[in-house]
Parts: structure tokens; sequence; C-alpha cells
């Protein structure tokens, strides 16, 4: 080994005495550069770069150590932005839009419910009712309230005549109110409440019965489930007869029940007027067992019973067969009574017409003879009378008793088309007869420019024209009242809510023919009656009868004839007009001359409503009549 590779001894250094007493050095802390074996001058230059130099590329500049004060700028900001917004809201809710909000607010917790109008009553007469309101409940939900749909459907269709599966969507339809019956009775309505369901509820309303069922049913109608009229009075006279609904409005609580303390404003109904007809119930009811009973033996289509004032033209009966309940209807509708709404041939009955013509135009009396051949050719058509005969010289009378198509032709001859077509107009063909039910029909009457050579001598007895039941009526109870026509009238007058009676206007007058003229038809069609003439079922004992028998065919709607018109109409006492009666039979089969199916339905209604009204006889003897020479 070479002097220079050896080992330098180390020599050991007194510690002096400074070291001894110089004050103890304080430990520092040592930097990385330190601890990684760097001096710290050389640590510190590394981490110092030269004031100005842009710092390296890939080096994070120093971190600013936070400023607390901005911090909080920052969130005091952000509270202010939020309490803005809040308090914004707060003036748009309880300012601007307070009142939206309010009526929101009122709508989600109050009902208002329409309270129906009581409707007017219609009565007979003499009082009786024949359609009058009742009290009854609304059965109604709130589906908001219903808990349990299905459960609650299950245990209320019963009471409500529906399925639980037909009421159930009901109940979660999205509103506050649901009506689920109407009308109910209110026993029915107990047993509804004390089933105590969750959002269910009734309120008070009425319901329109009809004491009697069928009783004048065709003409005093009945009412759509709304309560609004759809036949008959019920129907034309709806606005008197309604009144004006009223309102409730209510709050509820959370079960949909009306709050007892809460808020409830009730606007009251004005109940609607009543009708005083002029029907007399017990005669309108033998009339319409009378109709029913012939409809059934002579097996025809229908009946119609006219009973008539014919000094004022009030109506005291007016019965249909078959009828209907009024508390049933089953789908009848507005025109559905035949009395105003069946248009049909009149027949025989329509002579009477031709014969006031020829009386009061001065071209016949009632005594001197015509001839009647057995056939009559006219106008290229051959003519019968509906019994055989051989050449008769019958009078005016006599024409009229047998009821002789012929002998009517040559009177209508002589007496010609214009004249006889001004005839029928006057007394009312051609047009409704104002009697004010709704859907009367005008009848047909060809106008006189449409008339052929065959239209006069067929009219003249009664074919080729169209009239109703009532049109007719209105024809004999003109000649019953001297020549003056009254129009026909059902209502007595309207009654307040206080029962007083207001009259209704007094019905038109108008004269058709003179009182003597009107005299002189009287006395002939009482010759109809007599066992000469063509009605003699028609008599009443101690009653002197005015009447005449119709037979006529009935258009089949194909150009042709199929069946017949049976009817009588006559009045009583002839000599002093009291009553008036008409009975027509549609299609009977089992008989259909006037007389044999028709007049005996007069004679029992005509001797009821005699004696009901305490009519008596005049005592005085019928003329004697000639009929023939």
């Amino acid at each position: 080994m070479s002097p220079a590779a050896q080992p330098r001894p180390r020599v050991a250094q007194p510690r002096t005495a400074r070291s001894r007493t110089a004050q103890p050095r304080t430990a520092q802390p040592r930097t990385a550069a330190q601890l990684r074996g760097v001096p710290a001058q050389r640590a510190a230059a590394v981490r110092r770069p030269p004031p100005g130099s842009p710092p390296k590329a890939g080096r994070r500049p120093p971190r600013r150590r936070p400023d607390p004060r901005r911090r909080l700028e920052v969130i005091l900001i952000l509270v202010l932005f939020v309490l803005t917004l809040v308090g914004g809201k707060l003036v748009q809710l309880q300012g601007l839009d307070r009142t939206a909000f309010t009526r929101m607010a009122a709508k989600q917790r109050l009902h208002t419910v329409t309270i129906t109008a009581p409707r007017g009553t219609i009565v007979d007469r003499n009082g009786a009712p024949l359609a009058q309101t009742v009290d009854a409940r609304d059965v109604y939900a709130d589906p908001r309230h219903v808990v349990d749909a299905a459960g609650t459907a299950a245990e209320l269709a019963p009471l409500l005549g529906m399925t639980p599966a037909a009421l159930a969507p009901m109940l979660q339809r999205p509103t506050s109110y649901v009506l689920l019956a109407h009308a109910v009775t209110p026993a029915l309505s107990a047993q509804i409440i004390g089933l105590q369901l969750p959002g269910i509820g009734v309120l008070p309303t009425t319901r329109r019965v009809y004491p009697d069922g069928t009783l004048a049913s065709n003409v005093v109608g009945f009412v759509h489930s709304d309560g609004s009229g759809a036949a008959g009075l019920e129907y034309s006279f709806q606005n008197l007869l309604a009144g004006h609904d009223g309102a409730r409005t209510f709050e509820t609580g959370l079960s949909g029940s009306p709050i007892p303390d809460g808020h409830d404003v009730l606007t009251p109904a004005v109940p609607g007027h009543g009708l005083r007809m002029t029907l007399q119930r017990d005669i309108q009811w033998e009339a319409q067992q009378a109709i029913a009973a012939q409809v059934r033996k002579v097996k025809a289509d229908s009946g119609t019973v006219v009973v008539m004032d014919p000094t004022t033209g009030q109506i005291l009966a007016l019965a249909v067969a078959p009828g209907y309940d009024a508390n049933a209807p089953a789908g009848k509708a507005v025109g559905a009574d035949p009395a105003i709404n069946d248009v049909y041939e009149p027949g025989s009955v329509n002579k009477v017409i031709t014969m006031s013509a020829a009386l009061q135009e001065g071209l016949f009396t009632p005594t001197p003879p015509i001839t009647v051949p057995p056939v009559l050719h006219y106008a290229g058509t051959t003519f019968h009378d509906a019994e055989g005969h051989g050449r008769e010289r019958l009078t005016l009378t006599g024409v009229l008793a047998k009821s002789s198509n012929i002998g009517t032709i040559e009177v209508a001859d002589r007496l010609k088309a214009p004249k006889l077509f001004q005839y029928l107009q006057a007394y009312g063909f051609g047009r409704p007869t104002g009697v004010g039910l709704p859907g009367e029909e005008d009848g047909l009457l060809p106008a006189l420019a449409a008339w052929s050579s065959t239209t006069l001598p067929t009219v003249a007895f009664g074919q080729g024209i169209g009239v109703t039941a009532l049109q007719v009526a209105s024809v004999y109870a003109t000649i019953a009242n001297g020549g003056v026509r009254v129009t026909p009238n059902l209502v007595l007058g309207t009654t307040d809510a206080n029962g007083r009676l207001r009259p209704a206007p007094a019905p038109s007058h108008r004269r058709v023919i003179s009182a003597t003229v009107a005299h002189e038809l009287s006395d002939m069609l009482e010759a109809v009656t007599t066992d000469e003439g063509t009605a003699p079922a028609a008599r009443i004992s101690g009653y002197r009868i005015a009447g005449k028998t119709g037979t006529a065919q009935r258009p089949d709607g194909k150009g042709g004839y199929s069946g017949y018109t049976a009817s009588f109409v006559g009045f009583a006492p002839a000599d002093k007009p009291r009553l008036l009666v008409e009975v027509v039979l549609q299609n009977p089969r089992a008989g259909h001359f006037g007389g044999v199916v028709a007049a005996p339905v007069f004679h029992d209604v005509m001797s009821f409503a005699l004696q009901t009204l305490g009519i008596a006889p005049t005592g005085t003897r019928p003329p004697k009549a000639r009929l023939t020479w």
C-alpha cells in the first residue's frame, strides 16, 4: 500500500470552553432539501426563482391562502338572492294573485247546486190533482272524498237500482260533484244516509207524479228526467209551470258532507204557476173506460172520445185508447194524442157541412123532395149508397138521416165547389182548432185549384179530405151553439203560489151559419137517432138527441183503401144543447158501421155526463121529421 493510500489518522479536537458556555441552539426544522441531503442554501436557490422570471413550465404557482371575508360576501349575496325570490313569490301569492288563489281555494271547499223550482200543479175543473210535485232527494258523490270506490259502489248500487260495475267509475271521476240518482224518495235517501259512506250525500229536490197514472195522460202529458215538459200541457205550458230554479252554495268537510256551521248561501227557487183545466175528472174516467172496452170488443186499432160544452168550447173529456201511464211513459213523444194527431177521412159526418151550406145559401129547405136513384153516374164515376135501394124521393132531412151519398152529391152539385170549399174552411178544416195541445195537425183540405171533377162529389160525403177528431167535434159544437164556432179550449186559468185563480183569456167566437139554419140542422140531426135513421142506438131515454153517424174507408197509404173509420157525434138536449160527445174508432174488425160500433159508446158516455153534471131533460117533444115523399 502506498503512502498516499494510507488512511489519515483522525485527531481528536479538544472542546473549548466557549462551546460549553455558549447558549444552547434551538433545533430548527429541517427542510425537504435538507432531508434529501441538499444543503439549505442550494435548496433555497432551487426553490426561489429570480424575481421577474416566469414560472417554469409544468410547475404549479404557489397557492394563496383563502380570504375569509370574500367567502362571507359570496354567501351573503346568495342568501339575499334566495330571500329576494321567496319575497317575490310571497308578493305574487298574497298580493298580485290573491284573488285568483282565493277563488281556487273556495272552489275546492265550496259546492253550488241547483235547487229545482217546484213545478206548478195541474188540476181538473174541480181542483182534483192530475199532476203534482212532491219532495224528493238527489243522491250525489264527491269523488275526492270517496275512500273505497269499489266498496262504496257495492253497498250503494242495490239501493239505486244500478250495478256496482256501472257505479264505481262514477265515483272515480276527476271532479267534486257527480249526480248519482235524481229525485229518489225521502225514505230511500234516509237509507243511503244511514250507510255513512264517505263522499256520498243527498240534497233536497222535487219529483213529478201523476196520482191517477193513465187518467188524462194524453192531455196532461209528462216530463223528461230533467223535469222539463215532454208532452201534453206539460209541454205547452212549460215556461209557466216550471218557475225559476234557485241555488245553494255550501262548504263540505273531508267526508264530503255539508259543514253545519260553514258557509251556506241559499237562493230560494220561485215555484211555477199551476193550471186549472176544463176536464172533469169523473167524466174523463168514464170516457176512458168506455172507449177502451169498445176498442177491445170490436178489435179496433184505437179509439177517441171527445166531450165538450158547445156554448163555451170547454173540453170536459178527451179520452183515447190505448193510453199510457204518465208516471212511466215508455217512449211516448210530444205528438201522442190521437184526438189531435190522427188524420182520417171523416165520411158521412161531413155531410152536415154540405147540408148547412145548401140551407145557408137558400138552395134547399129541409122538406122538399130530392130524387135519389139507386146509382149515380157523375164525372165519369159511378157512385152508390152504403145500402142498396131503388129510386127514392127523400127530403133533405131524409138524405141526412139515411146518410145517402147520392142525395148528398146532388145537393153539392147545385152548391158548386167554391161554396163548399168556403164552408169547409169556415168550419175550421185545414187548420188546427187552437186547443193549445202540442203537435196538433192541420188536417188535409186540398186547395180549390187542385180540385178535380170528382173532388166535389167525394168531399161532399166525406172522402178525399183529412180531419182530426177534434175538428169534427168543433163542427157539431158550432151547430149546437146556434151557428157560432167557439175555439175548443182546455184551460180555465192559472193559479199562483197562494192558489188564486187567474182566468184564461176568453176563447174566440166566429159565426159560421145563422141561428135559423143551425136550428133546422139540429131538427134534421134528431131524425138520425129515430128508428128510420142510422143510429137508434144513440138514443137516451127522456132526452132529445141530435147526431150523425160516419163510416169512412181508410186510406192504405198505397193509393187505395183498407178498413174503416166508424164514428158518431151528437149533442143533448137537442133543443137546448149542453153537452156534445164524439166517438171515433179506427179500423174496427168486428163490425164497422158508426151506428153499430160507435153509437153505443156515445150513449154510455153521454148518459153518464148528463147525470154527473145534473143536466135534466127539457121535457119538450121532438119535431115530427119527414124523411120521404
